[in-house]
């Protein structure tokens, strides 16, 4: 199944030229790192994967879709070992390093959606910061401020 995956971003990132938003390419790559940390817990909730598909749909303007599709794909292969390499080298290779922080804080938004972080969660969203090589000062201020939004919105 992660052959379907890889297959999925290929055709995506190797065709940029076909698809009508040239920046939505590299999103479908983060789509599978966010899609990590909504299972990291092995409980994706209701709420998480509502959040998912909100961000999939408004932030990174994939359409209805592509949505299905990813969200299939990430899920059917929960069973798998996963390599996250091949989706964090496309963004590190193409992400400046503010872009990259802003990637970590959409982590925590999407593991905040059930209410609360699992630690599970947060190891995974801490495991996926250094291979993108998101300082782990930046790590804390992105966790901080998510955390901050959150509370603010109880």
């Amino acid at each position: 199944m992660l052959d379907a995956i890889t297959d999925f971003f290929q055709r995506a990132l190797a065709e940029p030229e076909r698809r009508d938003n040239h920046a939505l390419t590299l999103e479908l790559a983060t789509a599978a790192l966010l899609c990590e940390v909504m299972r990291a817990d092995y409980h994706a909730s209701d709420a998480e994967r509502a959040a998912l598909k909100q961000m999939l749909l408004t932030r990174y303007r994939l359409n209805e879709h592509e949505v299905e599709e990813l969200m299939a794909l990430a899920e059917a292969e929960v069973e798998d070992a996963v390599d996250h390499y091949q989706f964090v080298s496309l963004v590190k290779e193409h992400y400046s390093y503010a872009q990259r922080c802003e990637l970590v804080a959409l982590m925590w938004q999407l593991a905040w959606a059930d209410g609360s972080v699992d630690p599970l969660e947060e190891h995974r969203i801490r495991r996926l910061a250094d291979l993108l090589h998101v300082s782990h000062s930046d790590f804390i201020r992105t966790k901080l401020q998510v955390k901050e939004r959150h509370d603010a919105h109880e």
